[in-house]
């Protein structure tokens, strides 16, 4: 059996890497395209070798988020590998334009991380989830509350819970992260923020986040996404000295400065995740999130951007006592291995 798995950006490279390893447990041949929609070097490419990933089958090297073009580039590999699968992961353009070059092409798609849902249709990512679901023919859920939504919205594919390929991740690297970058403070007495969604560049969210991030008192570190940085610059928001701006930080490094935070402010949907794995409370700076779980449980506050909010939440933030355990044990990606070759099987490689 051959699979086609499709990356594009940071979060996927780093799901990419444990699923790469059951696949080749499974004997399954792995094809892999990057798509080039992010192309900082720190923010992809170094992640081939940080994360012992072996280099794409093809790079496409697009450096766009243009889902047309996107899809045309996935179209033409399509054409000449014809695999049995297509995998895509999350919810990124490049995991719509992957989706719609799939079922163009009549191959078989599977989609890990299916049946999430923040709410917000303003959000360029929920109209992907829902829009991937919705023609997948394999959906690979983090949990059952996402299997319950995909049978909710009457979605034709089959569904199946596996956990969730990012704590396969935490669980093989973070030991490693934290072995070969010790923390530049000691541990708990710092805050670590990232700030890098489209929404959260425009000028007034990110000066009142900025405003609530200038009024604590704790270190920060602030390691500034390419697009963060040259907004920050281009409306003149300068930060306090508590707050160290620093370079894009690739996985292994941001998992050892994360997972030793005493709190995570963050916009990001995986770092979301991995800090209820690292056992670090997390406020997050947008109104909604499709990680609702660990907002129910109390040990991540959303705060939108409101600067007392943010300012608040840091102050009164913990983790839950005897937290559940949440998106699957860190075993993922051999469920998803053996999901794909169960279908396959059951099947001829047709859908399931």
């Amino acid at each position: 059996m051959r699979v086609l798995t499709i990356v594009g950006n940071r979060p996927q490279f780093i799901k990419a890497a444990p699923l790469s390893l059951a696949l080749a447990d499974a004997r399954i041949e792995e094809v892999s395209i990057h798509s080039g929609q992010h192309y900082d070097a720190v923010m992809s490419g170094v992640f081939y070798n940080e994360l012992g990933l072996p280099e794409p089958s093809h790079s496409l090297d697009l450096r766009t988020a243009d889902v047309d073009l996107l899809e045309s580039g996935i179209t033409n590999v399509l054409q000449r590998e014809r695999p049995d699968w297509v995998i895509v992961f999350g919810d990124t353009n490049t995991t719509l334009a992957g989706a719609r070059a799939a079922v163009r092409a009549g191959v078989a798609l599977a989609h890990i991380e299916a049946g999430l849902r923040s709410g917000d249709l303003s959000m360029p990512e929920e109209r992907n989830r829902i829009e991937v679901d919705r023609i997948a023919d394999l959906l690979l859920c983090p949990d059952e509350h996402s299997r319950d939504t995909l049978e909710a919205e009457s979605i034709a594919g089959a569904a199946a819970v596996v956990g969730d390929v990012m704590a396969d991740a935490a669980r093989l690297f973070v030991p490693l992260a934290r072995e070969r970058f010790p923390t530049i403070l000691p541990p708990r007495t710092y805050l670590v923020v990232t700030v890098h969604r489209e929404a959260n560049v425009d000028e007034r969210r990110l000066s009142r986040i900025v405003e609530g991030l200038n009024s604590l008192t704790e270190p920060v570190l602030f390691p500034a996404h390419p697009r963060t940085r040259a907004a920050l610059l281009r409306f003149g928001l300068d930060v306090s000295p508590h707050i160290s701006l620093m370079r894009p930080l690739g996985y292994l490094e941001l998992a050892a400065l994360a997972s030793q935070a005493r709190v995570i402010l963050t916009d990001s949907g995986g770092l979301q995740k991995e800090a209820y794995w690292y056992g670090v409370p997390c406020v997050t700076l947008r109104p909604s999130t499709e990680w609702v779980d660990t907002v129910r449980v109390g040990a991540n506050v959303l705060v939108d951007d409101d600067p007392d909010a943010i300012a608040a939440a840091v102050t009164t933030a913990q983790m839950p006592p005897d937290p559940p355990v949440l998106y699957g044990d860190g075993h993922a990606s051999e469920r998803v291995a053996e999901a794909l070759v169960r279908c396959f099987n059951e099947r001829l490689g047709r859908p399931c």
